[in-house]
């Protein structure tokens, strides 16, 4: 089951740059970790992913090295305000949230499958050399929700990229899963203090999405950015069902 789990994490963060929270957390509460723990092991797992996408995506030129580390420094610091907000709450409210945040970026990135050209000059607001700070902003909260609810951003981060910086859908996912890493990285450190990371999981997870992500992300970088952002959608669609009857004690 562990190596099921970490071949679709590889290939959810190697085709959409999104974060494996979408599958680890949902799968590793139902083989009956809380959801603390599934947060702080999915979070470890998005450090090991991250690694050998990004290397596939900067070989490809499809990373903005500075504008993922303004975005990730900004995550950094909001990622160790959540973890202390999560081990201080029940887990039923961060359920909830994480559905009713999965619902809404399912609702944009259908949206945005009908538009994949987001890197157009209409869609993009233009603020000059205030862009980069605004992304460092922005990402506080982006970072807040990876200690609270393990979304390390990286769909989050595609939409700060898609908002302020004019560039491609393959570069986004790249940009997006470096700036990722940073947030990823803060949240793990965050829960590892707490004592709420389950190593074995995370690690026989890690180790599978990273042969699987590395494959997955050479396949992304061919594909048109209509199947990406559909499938996206696609997968937070599922998400959303399995959490709801997780919640509800269908399963």
């Amino acid at each position: 089951m562990l190596l099921v789990i970490g071949i679709a994490v590889g290939a959810l963060t190697g085709i959409t740059g999104s974060s494996g929270v979408l599958v680890v957390v949902p799968a590793l509460s139902i083989l009956g970790l809380s959801f603390q723990d599934s947060v702080g092991s999915s979070l470890l797992v998005d450090v090991i992913t991250t690694s050998t996408v990004i290397y596939v995506y900067l070989r490809h030129e499809n990373v903005s090295v500075k504008n993922a580390v303004s975005m990730g420094f900004g995550a950094l610091i909001g990622a160790q305000i959540g973890t202390r907000i999560a081990v201080s709450v029940s887990e039923r409210p961060l359920e909830i949230a994480f559905v009713l945040l999965t619902v809404i970026l399912a609702a944009q990135m259908f949206r945005r499958a009908r538009n994949p050209k987001p890197h157009m000059n209409k869609n993009v607001i233009r603020i000059g050399k205030w862009a980069m700070p605004a992304a460092f902003a922005l990402s506080i909260p982006v970072g807040i929700l990876t200690g609270t609810l393990g979304t390390s951003g990286g769909i989050m981060f595609i939409g700060i990229t898609m908002l302020l910086f004019s560039i491609s859908a393959q570069k986004m996912v790249g940009t997006a899963t470096l700036a990722m890493m940073f947030s990823a990285l803060s949240g793990a450190a965050g829960y590892a203090y707490f004592g709420r990371i389950d190593y074995i999981d995370a690690v026989i997870i890690g180790v599978t999405s990273l042969v699987s992500g590395y494959g997955f992300s050479v396949f992304a970088n061919g594909v048109s950015e209509k199947k990406i952002y559909f499938s996206i959608g696609i997968v937070f669609v599922v998400v959303v069902i399995v959490e709801i009857m997780k919640i509800t004690g269908i399963v």
